[in-house]
């Protein structure tokens, strides 16, 4: 008689592993991004990113699950193009622009807006959102106005007054991006959707910096621009896959964690390696913000929660 082995299954201590890859490393890519843009050029260097990581996915599908994962129709790769156009194109690239002017640590507590401006989103869509995400909302836009009036941080490379308005601008494309990937029909397979938006914004981004003139001078370019731009390529792939595992693994409440913690560890990175430092006011708002999301997040999952259960109650 043949004993066929039962497949092993990951120790419960690996998810957890994996939703601290994913704070740590998409918490360290906004320094990541400052070291690569002070000798390269912003937008090329990002559309090298993103085509490289899109590339570094695919061929992940292609060993894990076969060709068959990359089939989708029409409308689903139409969403996953615009995902990328909106996510890596509009808003990490207006992001690596900014970060030319902004501190790396502020450039995040901007970017944790985003679930604001997600909720903001569907209420012109005509969603009601409860109560306690309302006020969230509003704590969280009292809270950035703090920091968009605070003025800039020591240590940023730049002070121009549209850098802190520019990463603003690239929260509401993320904003937009997850809305769309959350209402329009997207390929089954998520890695892959993943990779095509990459590469679509990857294309986009490296258009964008033909279009303005930028060029790469190789002997001008420092190593440690090159480290930095190597790590947003190999590592940020290897989060996002890990983002996916922990999606699966663990409370949907429990990852979207991230949305507050990356922030928190920007700013310390920023503080301890690029010596930036905040003022009263951005520490402040940041914080506005930060409790902000919690609220927004908390209040979100137990909406969720409460309409499944109402649901499961239901006879079918």
């Amino acid at each position: 008689m043949t004993v066929t082995a039962a497949p092993t299954r990951a120790p419960a201590w690996f998810a957890w592993a994996a939703l601290g890859v994913v704070y740590v490393v998409w918490g360290s890519t906004y320094l990541a991004i400052r070291v690569s843009v002070e000798t390269m050029p912003p937008l090329l260097s990002a559309g090298a990113r993103f085509l490289m990581s899109g590339a570094l996915l695919c061929l992940a599908v292609l060993a894990v699950a076969g060709p068959g994962a990359f089939r989708m129709t029409w409308p689903q790769f139409g969403t996953a193009a615009l995902v990328g156009v909106l996510l890596p194109g509009w808003g990490n690239g207006l992001v690596v622009v900014a970060e030319q002017q902004v501190a790396s640590g502020l450039a995040a507590l901007l970017v944790a807006c985003v679930p604001l401006f997600v909720v903001l989103f569907r209420r012109l869509s005509g969603q009601r959102p409860p109560l306690v995400t309302v006020a969230g909302v509003a704590i969280g836009l009292a809270g950035l106005a703090v920091l968009l009036l605070g003025g800039p941080v020591a240590g940023a490379h730049g002070t121009a007054w549209w850098g802190p308005w520019l990463v603003v601008l690239a929260a509401l494309g993320w904003a937009a991006g997850t809305v769309a990937g959350s209402r329009l029909p997207t390929p089954a397979n998520p890695v892959t959707f993943s990779a095509v938006g990459m590469i679509v914004g990857g294309a986009l981004l490296t258009a964008g910096g033909a279009v303005r003139g930028e060029h790469v001078a190789f002997a001008e370019v420092s190593t440690g621009s090159w480290l930095a731009w190597a790590y947003l390529v190999l590592f940020g792939a290897l989060a996002f896959s890990a983002y996916v595992y922990a999606l699966g693994r663990l409370p949907v409440s429990t990852v979207a964690t991230y949305a507050y913690v990356n922030p928190v560890i920007a700013v310390l990175l920023g503080v301890l390696f690029a010596a930036e430092r905040f003022g009263s006011a951005q520490f402040v708002g940041g914080l506005v913000v930060l409790c902000a999301v919690v609220l927004v997040v908390r209040g979100e999952q137990r909406a969720k929660e409460e309409t499944a259960s109402v649901t499961e109650g239901c006879p079918r």
